[in-house]
């Protein structure tokens, strides 16, 4: 389905809100054509290959002061007409709505990114190349994971004569390896499939996990750490659930104070939806622009759509969303950078062999082996006295929306770092930390300078994490406890 195709579906739904539902209905509508497909290998062999096409129409409409939203997928007018009737219908055994802030009007939205043709509409065989070179490159470890693509057609349109449309590729992949018990791991995100190096990720994956094997336990507490892009990627998500959302921040439930220097001067935070190919628009045809949310430490913004928005006396920054009016709107691609750009005061040793190919996978030069394997993570660990190297952060719950206090536990690695080189792996570490406070004033002792884009679940939500040195950590206790 093209974009014209799909616009000319939004415009159908629009009048038919119209016909069926009197001249005050107002409606606003968005057709999604998805393609996603997705190669799973485990066990060092490709064990699936699957690929879904589909076309989603979302309406959302307020009527007689009710508003109500359905979705559906069948697109001929009998099934469009069956969308609009049991939407009205649901709007009707809805409560009045005094909140609703109305449509957007007609408006500019920003030029559609630019995306990759042979990413959106790649064929198994290339995905699989990628998945055979990661596998070699492990070089007789046990290797699982994925490589996907995906690919958005969307059109929005509404009964205030606003409408407006574009497409966005992408392309993922995420693999372990493993060496008995220890597994690497090597993720990266791109917007085009050609930039993902199998074998890059694969020789990553497996010489974290070679470094990985007989850990040691070490007592809870406090420790410096370096967590690496695929940690600080849980943080930037956990920030933008419930930290720069415009819904818990209006209900008081986020931890943000714009104006406030709540983060470390040298933490610069940036929702850049159209850093990557992203949809130029959000889920009510606001255009989605980038969004400063902390500036040099201080909190300036959170994410809203048109509804939080009016709520907090500010606009819609572009960031509605299907559910938003339940969970709130939400930055889904976070760029974490240094205000200066630089690694941190005296982050100069390095040590281990060069490992080649590091470029494609971390995002560095190429850079000291063992544990370390990117320049931007081995600047930050060469300056530790004493501390950890994380990899990677998982299962991770809040305990406290307010403080954003997370509990998780570690995985894929960690490493006993002395006189700035990692000297041992560790057993995993459960942890209990407000993510706020440990990125808080003098707290953040370095990041890197070239953020690695780390996949999320969702296609089109990605997170630019750079590797990241911090002050102290509260590990509680061993990962079984």
């Amino acid at each position: 389905m093209s974009e014209r195709h799909a616009l000319d579906l939004a415009g159908r739904v629009v009048d038919l809100v119209r016909r069926l539902g009197g001249p005050g209905a107002e409606a606003e509508v968005v057709v999604t054509r998805s393609e996603l497909a997705l190669t799973r290998f485990a066990n060092s062999f490709i064990h699936q290959n699957v690929a879904e096409s589909g076309t989603g129409v979302r309406l959302r409409l307020h009527a007689d002061g009710r508003t109500a939203a359905g979705s559906g997928s069948v697109v001929t007018p009998d099934g469009l007409a069956a969308l609009v009737e049991r939407t009205l219908a649901a709007a009707r055994l809805c409560p009045p709505d005094p909140a609703w802030p109305g449509l957007t009007p007609p408006t500019s939205v920003p030029a559609v990114p630019t995306w990759d043709e042979a990413t959106a509409f790649a064929e198994p065989d290339e995905r699989a190349e990628r998945v055979r070179a990661f596998v070699a490159a492990v070089d007789g470890l046990e290797a699982a994971g994925y490589c996907r693509t995906a690919y958005r057609a969307a059109a929005f349109a509404n009964s205030a004569g606003h409408s407006t449309q574009g497409s966005a590729a992408e392309a993922a992949m995420d693999g372990i390896a493993r060496a008995g018990a220890a597994d690497g791991v090597a993720r990266l995100c791109a917007d085009r499939l050609a930039d993902l190096d199998g074998a890059a990720l694969g020789l990553r994956a497996a010489t974290k996990a070679r470094a990985a094997v007989d850990p040691v336990e070490l007592p809870p507490g406090r420790y410096e750490v370096v967590l690496e892009p695929a940690a600080v990627a849980d943080l930037l998500h956990n920030f933008a659930m419930w930290g720069f959302n415009g819904k818990r921040f209006a209900e008081r439930q986020s931890f943000a104070e714009p104006g406030v220097a709540q983060f470390d001067p040298a933490v610069t935070l940036v929702d850049d939806p159209l850093g990557g190919s992203g949809l130029p628009f959000d889920a009510e045809g606001t255009g989605r622009r980038a969004l400063t949310l902390v500036d040099a430490g201080t909190t300036v913004a959170v994410a809203h759509d048109r509804r939080s928005g009016a709520q907090a006396g500010a606009g819609s920054t572009g960031h509605a969303e299907p559910g938003a009016a339940t969970f709130g709107p939400t930055p889904n691609n976070l760029r974490l950078t240094g205000a200066s750009g630089a690694v941190g005061a005296g982050a100069t040793r390095a040590t281990g062999t060069t490992v080649a190919g590091a470029t494609a996978a971390g995002g560095g030069a190429e850079t000291p082996g063992g544990p370390v394997l990117d320049a931007e993570t081995a600047a930050l660990v060469a300056g530790m006295e004493r501390g950890l190297l994380v990899s990677d952060l998982w299962y991770t719950r809040v305990l406290d929306a307010k403080s954003l206090v997370v509990t998780g536990l570690t995985r894929n690695g960690v490493w006993l770092v002395e006189g700035g080189v990692p000297v041992r792996a560790v057993r995993d570490f459960r942890f209990t930390e407000s993510y706020p406070r440990a990125l808080g004033p003098g707290a953040v002792l370095g990041i890197g300078r070239r953020p690695v884009r780390q996949p999320d679940r969702v296609d089109g939500v990605w997170w630019d994490a750079p590797a990241l040195r911090l002050a102290a950590w509260n590990f509680t206790g061993g990962a079984s406890g």
